[in-house]
């Protein structure tokens, strides 16, 4: 029997965790220190490799299921209770870094080893999992293997869906042996728990090492298409022009102001745009461009949502340009179970780490895993709040200290066997 302060003493190896991320960087690994392991790609397929090598290694049961998310479990005593799940995804970015995504799962294999280790058998069976083309840099949509096994998303589509070159997903988890034969979702999860670098600045600047996430920004996009009546740009007075991208730059101001009028977690961006005909002595005739607006807060988001959709029909009436506004992909806020919240709490504040309340910007496979099961978030600094990016970098000690943090709040839930 574990007393429980040995079991509150408990430490992951931190040595042997970098090490892990550093080999499995070496897979994909770019000229100025990033890693490119698109997904379902060879390289991703390797890395796939080199994960189960490792996770059979530590004695885990390996399965795929058919839209390839890799499922690594440690059975418990009581086999019928449903498993504790730790993961994230390993593929990248073109551009990525050696932390996003593959620090969650390694994480989640460093708990396992560290229990290994100590001889220490929990009553409900752990699994680290591996989600399919989180990131959606190669097909979309983006979280794609959670969005499957959560049901958001039909499988079909998932396999079908292709890439610049016409490749599909399921063709691709071919290439790579992991067209698993498991079917997707339909069984209970106790509880889901990811850890994972901030990817933002916040923790940094404030000084904390651990953040204790709460929600993640609901998302709303949208395509905005302007369309005016290009002209001469010599020939047309000021008066008379129908100048598309004029109209759009104004709209495109107000996705910003719209976001500050909603603090602190409004958030507004255009990060995409196309001008028509693109030629320098003719009056843009339309102006194709993207509006991600975002907030923790569902009423807040709705009312930024009714902010815009006024916002361009008033400038439709004002000048006479049209302006269509598609909405082409919603989340909701996603508010994480408070008992995953508190168990991830209690850990850091066991382990004596500094921390704070945190919001994640970005969408994670927490956020569909959220909808079928308790689940929870911990976040470590990154330097410089930079992320999806080859500079990418977490401190070893936040590394150990995000991991010791899974370990103590994945014991809370899953129980230890007497």
């Amino acid at each position: 029997m574990h007393s429980a302060g040995e079991l509150n003493g408990l430490r992951v190896n931190g040595e042997r965790l970098w090490a892990s991320l550093m080999d499995l960087a070496k897979i994909g690994a770019t000229p100025k220190g990033g890693v490119c392991r698109l997904a379902v790609s060879e390289a991703d397929g390797k890395g796939r490799d080199l994960v189960v090598s490792w996770a059979r290694a530590a004695g885990l049961t390996v399965t795929v299921d058919r839209i390839g998310n890799i499922f690594m479990r440690r059975p418990g005593r009581a086999m019928g209770k449903p498993p504790v799940m730790m993961g994230s995804h390993v593929d990248t970015q073109p551009t990525g870094g050696k932390f996003d995504g593959n620090y969650g799962v390694l994480a989640g294999l460093e708990v396992i080893r560290t229990l290994n280790d100590r001889r220490i058998e929990t009553e409900a069976p752990l699994e680290v999992v591996a989600w399919t083309n989180e990131e959606g840099s190669r097909f979309v949509p983006v979280m794609m293997g959670s969005g499957v096994f959560c049901n958001v998303f039909p499988l079909e589509v998932a396999l079908s869906a292709k890439d610049l070159q016409g490749k599909t997903v399921g063709d691709e988890l071919r290439n790579i042996g992991y067209a698993g034969q498991l079917e997707p979702g339909g069984r209970a999860v106790a509880a889901y728990f990811e850890a994972h670098i901030e990817q933002g600045p916040v923790l940094e600047d404030a000084g904390k090492v651990i953040g204790v996430v709460e929600a993640v920004l609901g998302l709303r996009w949208y395509d905005c298409i302007v369309t005016g009546l290009e002209s001469h740009a010599g020939a047309t007075p000021m008066g008379r022009r129908k100048d598309a991208l004029q109209v759009a730059a104004t709209i495109m101001r107000e996705v910003v102001a719209i976001a500050e009028r909603y603090p602190p977690h409004g958030r507004g961006t255009v990060g995409f745009a196309q001008v028509h005909p693109n030629s320098r002595n003719v009056i843009p005739g339309q102006v194709t461009f993207s509006i991600d607006l975002r907030n923790v807060n569902r009423e807040l988001h709705d009312r930024m949502d009714a902010d815009l959709r006024a916002f361009a029909a008033m400038q439709q009436e004002r000048t006479g340009v049209k302006v269509e506004l598609r909405e082409v992909s919603y989340n909701a806020p996603v508010h994480f179970h408070p008992d995953c919240v508190s168990a991830v709490r209690r850990a850091t504040e066991r382990l004596g780490y500094s921390h704070m309340p945190a919001t994640s910007g970005p969408g994670h496979d927490a956020v569909f895993m959220a909808r079928v099961a308790p689940t929870g978030m911990i976040f470590i600094p990154c330097k410089d709040g930079i992320s999806h990016n080859e500079i990418e970098h977490a401190e070893p000690e936040h590394v150990t200290a995000g991991a010791n943090v899974l370990l103590q709040a994945v014991l809370e839930k899953s129980g230890v066997a007497a």
